[in-house]
Protein backbone atom coordinates (compact mmCIF):
# COMPACT_ATOMS: atom_id res chain seq x y z
CA UNK A 1 0.00 0.00 0.00
CA UNK A 2 1.66 3.61 -0.99
CA UNK A 3 1.65 5.58 1.58
CA UNK A 4 1.39 9.45 2.01
CA UNK A 5 4.53 11.76 2.22
CA UNK A 6 5.28 13.03 5.25
CA UNK A 7 5.42 16.44 4.46
CA UNK A 8 2.48 16.68 1.91
CA UNK A 9 -0.09 15.16 4.94
CA UNK A 10 1.19 17.34 7.64
CA UNK A 11 1.01 21.38 7.11
CA UNK A 12 3.60 23.33 6.44
CA UNK A 13 4.82 25.59 9.69
CA UNK A 14 4.36 28.96 8.85
CA UNK A 15 7.06 31.70 10.69
CA UNK A 16 5.17 33.43 13.16
CA UNK A 17 4.49 37.46 11.82
CA UNK A 18 6.25 39.93 13.70
CA UNK A 19 4.58 42.90 14.27
CA UNK A 20 6.45 46.32 12.66
CA UNK A 21 7.12 49.07 14.39
CA UNK A 22 8.23 50.68 11.70
CA UNK A 23 5.85 53.65 10.56
CA UNK A 24 4.15 52.59 6.48
CA UNK A 25 5.41 54.47 3.52
CA UNK A 26 2.03 55.70 3.32
CA UNK A 27 2.13 57.43 7.28
CA UNK A 28 5.69 58.79 6.83
CA UNK A 29 4.45 60.64 3.54
CA UNK A 30 1.17 61.91 5.41
CA UNK A 31 3.79 63.12 8.04
CA UNK A 32 6.15 64.89 5.86
CA UNK A 33 3.28 66.90 4.55
CA UNK A 34 2.16 67.61 7.52
CA UNK A 35 5.47 69.46 8.41
CA UNK A 36 5.75 70.92 5.24
CA UNK A 37 3.06 72.91 5.02
CA UNK A 38 3.53 74.22 8.87
CA UNK A 39 6.92 74.80 7.88
CA UNK A 40 7.78 78.63 7.66
CA UNK A 41 8.92 78.39 4.41
CA UNK A 42 5.17 77.12 3.46
CA UNK A 43 3.27 79.92 5.41
CA UNK A 44 5.08 82.30 4.04
CA UNK A 45 4.30 81.21 0.28
CA UNK A 46 0.68 81.27 1.50
CA UNK A 47 -0.35 84.70 2.86
CA UNK A 48 -3.60 84.85 4.49
CA UNK A 49 -5.91 86.15 1.67
CA UNK A 50 -7.35 89.40 1.91
CA UNK A 51 -10.39 89.93 3.07
CA UNK A 52 -12.81 92.16 1.04
CA UNK A 53 -16.64 92.88 1.68
CA UNK A 54 -19.40 93.25 -1.05
CA UNK A 55 -22.97 94.05 -0.05
CA UNK A 56 -25.47 93.43 -2.21
CA UNK A 57 -29.02 94.68 -1.83
CA UNK A 58 -32.66 94.92 -3.87
CA UNK A 59 -32.20 96.94 -7.11
CA UNK A 60 -27.88 96.37 -6.80
CA UNK A 61 -26.59 96.65 -10.45
CA UNK A 62 -25.72 92.61 -10.75
CA UNK A 63 -22.78 93.61 -13.57
CA UNK A 64 -20.91 95.59 -10.90
CA UNK A 65 -21.45 93.49 -7.94
CA UNK A 66 -20.56 89.76 -9.67
CA UNK A 67 -17.76 91.65 -12.00
CA UNK A 68 -15.90 92.85 -8.36
CA UNK A 69 -16.93 89.59 -6.54
CA UNK A 70 -15.08 87.46 -9.80
CA UNK A 71 -11.94 89.16 -11.10
CA UNK A 72 -11.35 89.91 -6.74
CA UNK A 73 -11.17 86.12 -6.52
CA UNK A 74 -9.32 85.33 -9.23
CA UNK A 75 -6.64 87.56 -7.21
CA UNK A 76 -6.91 85.11 -4.74
CA UNK A 77 -9.03 87.46 -2.03
CA UNK A 78 -11.63 86.19 0.28
CA UNK A 79 -14.60 87.83 -1.03
CA UNK A 80 -17.70 87.96 1.19
CA UNK A 81 -20.96 88.61 -0.04
CA UNK A 82 -23.43 90.29 2.66
CA UNK A 83 -27.22 91.15 1.74
CA UNK A 84 -28.20 93.86 3.27
CA UNK A 85 -31.97 92.90 3.12
CA UNK A 86 -33.46 92.07 7.05
CA UNK A 87 -33.34 88.29 6.55
CA UNK A 88 -33.45 87.85 3.40
CA UNK A 89 -29.90 86.22 1.81
CA UNK A 90 -31.18 86.57 -2.00
CA UNK A 91 -32.07 89.99 -3.53
CA UNK A 92 -33.79 91.10 -6.43
CA UNK A 93 -31.22 92.90 -8.21
CA UNK A 94 -31.65 94.98 -11.18
CA UNK A 95 -32.87 93.61 -14.63
CA UNK A 96 -34.67 90.70 -13.03
CA UNK A 97 -31.50 89.27 -11.98
CA UNK A 98 -31.42 87.44 -8.93
CA UNK A 99 -28.37 87.78 -6.54
CA UNK A 100 -27.75 85.30 -3.58
CA UNK A 101 -25.74 86.80 -0.78
CA UNK A 102 -23.36 84.39 1.50
CA UNK A 103 -24.68 85.99 4.69
CA UNK A 104 -26.77 88.55 6.02
CA UNK A 105 -24.30 91.36 6.50
CA UNK A 106 -25.52 91.57 10.58
CA UNK A 107 -24.00 88.26 10.87
CA UNK A 108 -20.97 89.99 9.86
CA UNK A 109 -21.07 93.24 11.71
CA UNK A 110 -17.55 92.56 14.03
CA UNK A 111 -15.82 91.06 10.80
CA UNK A 112 -12.52 92.90 9.62
CA UNK A 113 -12.09 93.68 6.19
CA UNK A 114 -9.12 94.78 4.01
CA UNK A 115 -11.21 96.32 1.73
CA UNK A 116 -15.42 97.47 1.28
CA UNK A 117 -16.70 97.68 -2.39
CA UNK A 118 -19.87 99.14 -2.86
CA UNK A 119 -21.46 98.33 -6.18
CA UNK A 120 -24.39 100.45 -7.79
CA UNK A 121 -27.99 100.51 -9.24
CA UNK A 122 -30.70 102.12 -7.97
CA UNK A 123 -32.51 101.74 -5.58
CA UNK A 124 -29.76 99.67 -4.18
CA UNK A 125 -27.27 102.12 -3.81
CA UNK A 126 -29.85 104.63 -1.49
CA UNK A 127 -30.83 101.28 0.41
CA UNK A 128 -27.31 101.08 1.61
CA UNK A 129 -26.85 104.66 2.50
CA UNK A 130 -29.90 104.21 5.07
CA UNK A 131 -28.43 100.76 6.32
CA UNK A 132 -27.25 101.99 9.70
CA UNK A 133 -24.91 98.85 10.34
CA UNK A 134 -23.38 99.23 7.01
CA UNK A 135 -22.64 102.73 7.84
CA UNK A 136 -21.28 101.91 10.67
CA UNK A 137 -19.01 99.13 9.31
CA UNK A 138 -17.77 101.34 6.83
CA UNK A 139 -16.77 104.56 8.79
CA UNK A 140 -15.40 102.32 11.51
CA UNK A 141 -13.38 100.41 8.27
CA UNK A 142 -12.40 104.18 6.66
CA UNK A 143 -11.19 105.55 10.20
CA UNK A 144 -8.65 102.60 10.34
CA UNK A 145 -7.02 103.66 7.03
CA UNK A 146 -8.31 100.88 5.20
CA UNK A 147 -9.23 100.46 1.32
CA UNK A 148 -13.01 101.27 0.39
CA UNK A 149 -14.54 102.09 -3.09
CA UNK A 150 -18.04 102.73 -4.65
CA UNK A 151 -19.33 102.69 -8.34
CA UNK A 152 -22.41 103.60 -9.89
CA UNK A 153 -24.62 105.49 -7.96
CA UNK A 154 -23.12 103.88 -5.20
CA UNK A 155 -20.67 107.37 -4.25
CA UNK A 156 -23.09 109.92 -4.51
CA UNK A 157 -26.01 108.11 -2.34
CA UNK A 158 -24.26 106.30 -0.39
CA UNK A 159 -20.33 107.17 0.50
CA UNK A 160 -21.49 110.93 -0.28
CA UNK A 161 -24.53 111.23 2.09
CA UNK A 162 -22.03 109.69 4.96
CA UNK A 163 -19.52 112.30 4.19
CA UNK A 164 -16.58 109.61 3.01
CA UNK A 165 -15.79 111.67 -0.35
CA UNK A 166 -15.46 115.05 0.99
CA UNK A 167 -12.36 116.59 -0.07
CA UNK A 168 -11.46 114.26 -2.48
CA UNK A 169 -11.55 113.87 -6.01
CA UNK A 170 -14.41 111.20 -6.79
CA UNK A 171 -16.85 109.75 -9.96
CA UNK A 172 -19.80 108.69 -10.10
CA UNK A 173 -22.63 107.65 -12.77
CA UNK A 174 -22.93 110.21 -14.77
CA UNK A 175 -26.61 111.46 -14.47
CA UNK A 176 -25.55 111.14 -10.47
CA UNK A 177 -22.34 113.49 -10.80
CA UNK A 178 -25.02 116.57 -9.48
CA UNK A 179 -25.98 114.62 -6.14
CA UNK A 180 -22.41 114.56 -5.13
CA UNK A 181 -21.90 116.65 -2.44
CA UNK A 182 -20.44 120.10 -2.38
CA UNK A 183 -17.08 118.94 -0.58
CA UNK A 184 -16.45 116.53 -3.24
CA UNK A 185 -14.34 117.21 -6.11
CA UNK A 186 -16.27 115.63 -8.50
CA UNK A 187 -14.33 114.58 -11.98
CA UNK A 188 -15.31 112.37 -15.04
CA UNK A 189 -12.76 109.92 -14.73
CA UNK A 190 -13.20 106.07 -15.78
CA UNK A 191 -11.65 104.97 -12.10
CA UNK A 192 -10.70 108.08 -9.72
CA UNK A 193 -8.31 106.93 -7.07
CA UNK A 194 -7.98 109.17 -4.14
CA UNK A 195 -5.74 108.07 -1.22
CA UNK A 196 -7.59 105.20 0.41
CA UNK A 197 -10.82 105.75 -1.75
CA UNK A 198 -11.73 104.31 -5.62
CA UNK A 199 -14.17 105.31 -7.11
CA UNK A 200 -15.91 104.62 -10.78
CA UNK A 201 -18.72 104.88 -13.36
CA UNK A 202 -21.21 102.29 -14.21
CA UNK A 203 -21.51 98.67 -15.59
CA UNK A 204 -19.13 99.42 -18.66
CA UNK A 205 -16.60 100.43 -16.10
CA UNK A 206 -16.90 97.30 -13.78
CA UNK A 207 -14.24 95.48 -15.24
CA UNK A 208 -11.29 98.53 -14.82
CA UNK A 209 -12.70 99.09 -11.47
CA UNK A 210 -12.43 95.64 -10.08
CA UNK A 211 -8.80 95.35 -11.63
CA UNK A 212 -8.01 98.84 -10.17
CA UNK A 213 -9.19 97.13 -6.81
CA UNK A 214 -6.22 94.07 -7.15
CA UNK A 215 -3.86 96.20 -7.58
CA UNK A 216 -4.95 98.52 -4.68
CA UNK A 217 -4.79 95.26 -2.64
CA UNK A 218 -1.57 93.28 -3.58
CA UNK A 219 0.17 95.59 -6.54
CA UNK A 220 0.66 96.07 -10.41
CA UNK A 221 2.19 92.92 -11.17
CA UNK A 222 -0.83 90.53 -9.72
CA UNK A 223 -3.24 93.25 -11.20
CA UNK A 224 -1.57 92.59 -14.33
CA UNK A 225 -1.55 88.53 -13.72
CA UNK A 226 -5.08 88.59 -13.36
CA UNK A 227 -6.13 90.93 -16.70
CA UNK A 228 -4.09 89.14 -18.94
CA UNK A 229 -6.57 85.95 -19.29
CA UNK A 230 -8.92 88.16 -19.39
CA UNK A 231 -7.80 89.57 -22.44
CA UNK A 232 -8.17 93.52 -21.38
CA UNK A 233 -6.97 96.45 -22.94
CA UNK A 234 -3.35 96.74 -22.19
CA UNK A 235 -3.76 99.97 -20.30
CA UNK A 236 -6.39 102.40 -19.57
CA UNK A 237 -6.70 104.79 -22.26
CA UNK A 238 -5.71 102.71 -24.77
CA UNK A 239 -8.82 102.63 -27.83
CA UNK A 240 -10.31 99.39 -29.00
CA UNK A 241 -8.50 98.23 -32.36
CA UNK A 242 -8.64 95.75 -34.95
CA UNK A 243 -5.68 93.67 -35.95
CA UNK A 244 -6.29 92.39 -39.30
CA UNK A 245 -4.41 89.25 -40.24
CA UNK A 246 -2.96 88.30 -43.59
CA UNK A 247 -4.17 91.42 -45.11
CA UNK A 248 -4.06 92.01 -48.11
CA UNK A 249 -4.46 96.18 -49.96
CA UNK A 250 -3.64 98.04 -52.79
CA UNK A 251 -4.57 101.43 -54.15
CA UNK A 252 -7.20 102.74 -56.30
CA UNK A 253 -5.16 103.11 -60.28
CA UNK A 254 -2.95 100.14 -59.45
CA UNK A 255 -3.25 96.83 -60.40
CA UNK A 256 -3.66 94.86 -57.73
CA UNK A 257 -1.28 91.37 -57.69
CA UNK A 258 -2.07 88.33 -57.72
CA UNK A 259 -2.83 87.40 -54.23
CA UNK A 260 -5.22 90.12 -54.26
CA UNK A 261 -7.04 89.17 -57.65
CA UNK A 262 -7.79 85.88 -56.40
CA UNK A 263 -8.94 87.49 -52.69
CA UNK A 264 -11.31 89.45 -54.83
CA UNK A 265 -12.36 86.70 -56.96
CA UNK A 266 -13.51 84.63 -53.43
CA UNK A 267 -15.11 87.58 -52.51
CA UNK A 268 -17.79 87.23 -55.06
CA UNK A 269 -19.64 89.30 -57.94
CA UNK A 270 -18.87 92.11 -56.57
CA UNK A 271 -15.18 92.01 -56.76
CA UNK A 272 -15.34 91.03 -60.35
CA UNK A 273 -18.01 93.64 -61.82
CA UNK A 274 -15.65 96.13 -60.50
CA UNK A 275 -12.47 94.21 -61.75
CA UNK A 276 -14.57 94.52 -65.52
CA UNK A 277 -15.43 98.06 -65.21
CA UNK A 278 -11.62 98.51 -64.49
CA UNK A 279 -10.90 97.12 -67.63
CA UNK A 280 -9.29 94.11 -66.20
CA UNK A 281 -9.96 91.59 -69.17
CA UNK A 282 -8.23 88.63 -67.47
CA UNK A 283 -10.07 88.84 -64.39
Amino acid sequence: MATRSLTSALPLSRTPRVPSHRPSLRRLQTLTRALTSSSPQAMASSPTPKKVLVPIANGTEPMEAVITIDVLRRAGADVAVASVEPGATSVAASWGIKLTADALLADLADDEFDLISLPGGMPGSSTFGECKVLEKMVKKHVEKGKLYAAICAAPAMTLGTWGLLNGLKATCYPSFIDKLPSEVHAVESRVQIDGKCMTSRGPGTAMEYSVILVEQLYGKEKAKEVAGPMVMRPQHGVEFSMKEVNSTSWNVGETPNGESKCCGCLLGRQARDCCIQEGEDDC
